[in-house]
């Protein structure tokens, strides 16, 4: 289990979400609720369709509630502008998809290197914490490999640490070892714990695996629209 603080680094008040289109009204969530502390890794677990992957689009700020409140470290996302929000994602937030979504014109490490480069860092400093999160997760000899040149497994390490080289405060992770066999998405996972306990990063995860989920601090379940502790 992770190391937890008490800090809050991601809330949700009463978050809603619907779409409306021109025969039909779907509601996704209806008032989900979730205090997500620092160092936390919480599972979030729901049959297929119940809005697993809206409601993490929700918390990155990758998609705004119909109503309700997301915070990231006290900042309302639905208080600032879209450029603000932007801002925010690149600073505090990683992501991970079930699909490494890599660069194929890129190698391993200018991969990594994306979000700083967006976020104007120094070459120096980009190209440092590029190389020090590819060695993190036992890629110090792939860094000039492009994604054809590498592994499943592999491939998902690199999304990893670009994920986490921008240092944010909370990674959301979608099924992230859900496209790997079991041994290599263990190993992928046990990546991504240890990363969560020596740089203190919550993580939170949708995922289908009920063995997965049982590792992480707690297990909560999308059901009906809204977030509770308890399976139905």
């Amino acid at each position: 289990m992770s190391s937890v603080n008490s800090r809050i680094v991601l809330e949700c008040r009463e978050v809603h979400k619907e779409y409306r289109e021109v025969d039909r009204h779907l509601k996704i969530l209806s008032g989900v609720n979730l205090q997500v502390k620092r160092g936390e890794q919480v599972a979030i677990m729901g049959r297929s369709g119940s809005g697993k992957t809206t409601l993490l689009q929700v918390l990155g700020s990758l998609d705004v509630p119909s109503t309700g409140d997301v915070l990231i470290n006290g900042i309302n996302l639905c208080d600032i502008s879209e450029s603000q929000r932007a801002k925010v994602r690149n600073q505090s937030l990683g992501f991970i998809y079930q699909f490494h979504h890599l660069l194929p014109e890129f190698s391993a490490l200018e991969n990594v290197a994306m979000p700083l480069l967006i976020a104007k860092l120094p070459l120096a400093e980009v190209k440092h914490r590029s190389a020090e999160l590819l060695e993190r997760v036992g890629l110090k000899d792939r860094m000039q490999h492009r994604p054809s040149e590498l592994s499943g497994g592999e491939r998902q390490r690199v999304a990893i640490a670009r994920a986490l080289v921008n240092h944010p405060d909370c990674v959301l992770a979608d099924e992230p070892t859900g496209n790997l066999d079991d041994e290599t998405a263990e190993q992928v996972f046990e990546v991504m714990q240890n990363l969560n306990k020596t740089l203190q990063i919550s993580i939170i995860v949708v995922t289908h695996d009920p063995n997965l989920a049982t590792k992480l601090d707690r297990t909560l379940y999308l059901h009906g629209g809204c977030l509770t502790s308890e399976c139905k």
